[in-house]
């Protein structure tokens, strides 16, 4: 590995001289002016030429102009950002730092307008595809439960991305299941995204700066993980002066600090977020110790921590440190003090990277991770304990090199090393006393590594290839596992407004979430591939077209995919989870499949936008290998997983009145979970005059899909200006109409035999989650 990235390094520094003559190179940052931020995917292009190029996941550009001995025209723009342009005679190599003005600081600049609509202009001429980015103002307006802003909610309202359940912050791409989820936070991996048993995410939005949803066509860089790639960036701080964002919500209140520590070459940033469930319901438990027959309330919270500094040493090299940590602490314990319930769970994680600028061209970015994720149940029952919990461990290192060729080649290359240290289904049971000591459960370690290749090509102005390829590698134990990842896609032009793109990608994923598609389980186990489990693979082909109309404001996309997905993982039924120092025997494995069609429509510029979203799409999953000594699940034969679903649909509307009042509405059909119900009762009587014993037939998995499901949300923004900065009140309605969406289904027996001594008539009745809720949130900014 060592050579061939030394070979790569050879190979680019002395053919940049050969391709690079008769050119000058302009380089550098693009930054917000008002807090120094780095802004990535910006457009810099020369007019009078017209080449461009978009800077990169660090706000870097580079780009060629052909020598002319004359004035050249630099222009640069963002979304929510006004247009920048200077005029600059290139008589060399320059490195220039580009500060684009927000909206809000050019209020006063009436001759600027502010530019909305690049992005789908750069839609249209990239080859990138299936990709969904999210920026702050769409994540702070669009309307959620309770009040909270999430990230993964908005990117729910998404065509191809769909939830677990109602108000779920799981994340179901395209058939995949949740493990299948690349999630990314400062390049650091998240196991587990959810806060309050998957109704938030743990992402405190004041402090994200970035957001993109690979749906496929990944890029090589990525790997791991089979259905999408979530690659989250956190934002910077204010190099160049102190602030602060806040809020007071129904649940939770959050505040963000921030500033420079040296102004305008570092800075740094805090954001913390934490529920006040606990508060309430101690106050209630409280009042009410020591009453007959009351029941005590569980404690239940759960809080974020983000934080961030960042250090320019000189123009060539900065370095960033960031770190992430959040729990979810649930508590009870019982009235007479006799037993007592922990449970807490959360990730955290440290990132180190530093960048370095080898040339105008050549890019370095390489990061040293560590990510934690651990799950823990903590019983007491008298004078016994009782123990559940598993963890995965993580020491990440990555180097990646981003090499701006030309306008015809953007080339990345890199590798990664992972050593994960596996904690499974840990179990001890033991007394006060220690007469009573046992312990059980598994640890593993593993290394995952990856070595990627990749060029995005412009052939000429029609056609447009981006070709890669990434070799990924697994070492558990005695076990190797290996295999070559091709990335390949292009994009064909038609014309200014219209481009036609495909794209293939075959991906491996090292490490499994265990879990039963038959139902939830209490428990996050992750372990590895190993000699019985193989990895698993998915190979995923798609085909769209963009297409932009009225004067360029509106973006139309339609995509059609087919992903097939091989040794899949699932519990035989009756599987022992626990107790078991041999998970291996308790497997089943399989294939699955998911195919669909995607429609999409947005508007970015003006006062009013938003999008409309439809997905049609069909998922399956087999396990019909008996090969384990176990069982087929379902009789062998495929089934649809609870999270297929053959239509979905959103609206999204945002209507910017004035400087003060802002709308937002949005929409939501779609068919609803697939769930495992009986379909006939039977009794059993050994003997004339013993007991009936009553048992259900459920026949096949997932035989009944629950009622469909469909609720519309409501956000009206108040925005005020004191003197010490700015703050809004937001009033939500969360399920404007009062929809009672099925999130159970359960049986009440109706008619009794009193002969025999049991129920023999039955009803189905689902139990709904959530009614309307009205919400009222404070957020603040100085």
């Amino acid at each position: 590995m060592k050579n061939l990235f030394i070979a790569f390094s050879v190979l680019f520094f002395f053919a940049s001289p050969l391709f690079a003559q008769n050119k000058f190179t302009i380089s550098g940052y693009v930054r917000d002016a008002a807090t120094g931020e780095d802004l990535i995917g910006a457009s810099v292009w020369e007019a009078k030429s017209k080449v461009g190029i978009l800077t990169n996941a660090y706000g870097y550009y580079a780009l060629e102009i052909p020598i002319s001995n004359d004035t050249i025209i630099l222009k640069a723009n963002f979304v929510g950002y006004a247009e920048y342009t200077q005029k600059i005679f290139l008589s060399k190599n320059l490195t220039l730092n580009i500060l684009l003005q927000t909206d809000q600081a050019q209020e006063q600049i009436e001759a600027i307008e502010v530019v909305g609509e690049d992005k789908f202009k750069d839609a249209v001429e990239k080859t990138q595809m299936s990709v969904e980015k999210l920026d702050y103002k769409e994540i702070k307006t669009v309307p959620v439960v309770f009040g909270e802003t999430d990230l993964i909610k908005v990117l729910q309202l998404k065509p191809g991305v769909k939830s677990g359940s109602e108000a779920s912050a799981g994340l179901y791409v395209r058939g995949g299941g949740p493990d299948q989820n690349l999630i990314l936070l400062d390049e650091g991996l998240i196991y587990n995204a959810a806060h309050l048993f998957g109704f938030f995410s743990i992402f405190n939005s004041d402090a994200i700066k970035n957001v993109e949803l690979y749906k496929g066509d990944f890029p090589a860089q990525y790997g791991g993980r089979l259905s999408s790639v979530l690659d989250i960036k956190m934002r910077e701080g204010n190099k160049n002066r102190f602030s602060g964002t806040g809020g007071v919500g129904l649940i939770s209140s959050r505040l963000t600090l921030e500033g420079p520590i040296q102004k305008g070459k570092s800075s740094f940033i805090v954001s913390g977020r934490r529920t006040y469930f606990d508060i309430i319901t101690r106050q209630i438990n409280k009042a009410n110790e020591g009453k007959p027959n009351y029941n005590p309330i569980p404690d239940y919270y759960f809080y974020d921590l983000n934080l961030k500094a960042n250090y320019e040493i000189s123009q060539k090299d900065r370095i960033f440190v960031s770190g992430y940590f959040g729990r979810d602490v649930f508590k009870f314990a019982g009235n007479q003090g006799n037993f007592n319930f922990d449970f807490d769970w959360g990730n955290s994680s440290a990132t180190v990277r530093w960048n370095h600028i080898f040339s105008p061209k050549l890019f370095l970015n390489t990061t040293a991770i560590y990510s934690d994720y651990q799950y823990k149940i903590r019983n007491r029952f008298a004078s016994f304990i009782f123990n559940i919990g598993s963890n995965i461990k993580d020491y990440n290192f990555k180097t990646d090199f981003d090499y701006l060729h030309s306008e015809k080649h953007h080339i990345r290359f890199g590798a990664q090393a992972i050593h994960h240290q596996f904690g499974v289904a840990r179990i001890r049971f033991a007394s006060d006393d220690n007469r009573v000591n046992f312990n059980s459960g598994n640890t593993f370690e593993a290394t995952e590594m990856g070595i990627y290749f990749n060029d995005d090509i412009k052939l000429n102005e029609k056609w447009r290839l981006n070709a890669g390829v990434r070799g990924s590698g697994f070492v558990q134990n005695q076990t190797f596992y290996a295999g070559l990842e091709p990335r390949t896609a292009f994009r064909y032009k038609l014309n200014e407004k219209t481009s036609l793109k495909a794209s293939f990608a075959q991906m491996y994923q090292y490490v499994h979430l265990l879990s039963n598609s038959g139902a939830t389980l209490p428990t996050d186990i992750w372990y590895p591939s190993n000699e019985v489990v193989r990895p698993q693979l998915s190979r995923q082909v798609t085909a769209g077209v963009s297409h932009l109309f009225k004067n360029d404001e509106l973006l139309f996309t339609a995509e059609a995919y087919y992903k097939q997905m091989k040794n899949q993982i699932d519990f035989r039924d009756g599987a022992n989870l626990f107790l078991n120092d041999n998970l291996n025997g308790e497997f089943v494995f399989g294939k699955g499949w998911s195919y669909g069609l995607e429609f999409y429509i947005e508007k970015k510029a003006g006062k009013f936008t938003g999008w409309l979203g439809y997905t049609l799409s069909w998922t399956k999953r087999q396990f019909a290998d008996s090969s384990n000594n176990n069982a087929p699940i379902n009789f062998g034969k495929a089934f649809y997983p609870r999270y297929d679903r053959r239509h979905d649909i959103a609206l999204v509307l945002m209507y910017k009145l004035n400087e003060k009042w802002t709308f937002a509405f949005n929409w939501v059909f779609g068919n609803n979970n697939w769930v495992t119900i009986p379909q006939g009762r039977f009794g059993v009587q050994g003997v004339n005059g013993a007991n009936f014993l009553l048992g259900n037939d459920f026949g096949e998995r997932n035989n009944y899909q629950m009622p469909a499901y469909h609720r519309a949300d409501l956000n009206i923004i108040r925005k005020f200006k004191p003197k010490w900065g700015e703050s809004d009140l937001t009033f939500s309605i969360y399920n404007l109409y009062n929809r009672r969406n099925a999130f159970v289904i359960y049986y009440e027996p109706t008619e009794e035999n009193a002969q025999i001594n049991f129920f023999t008539q039955f009803r189905a009745r689902q139990l709904a989650l959530f009614p309307i809720i009205p919400t009222l949130t404070y957020n603040f900014r100085f």
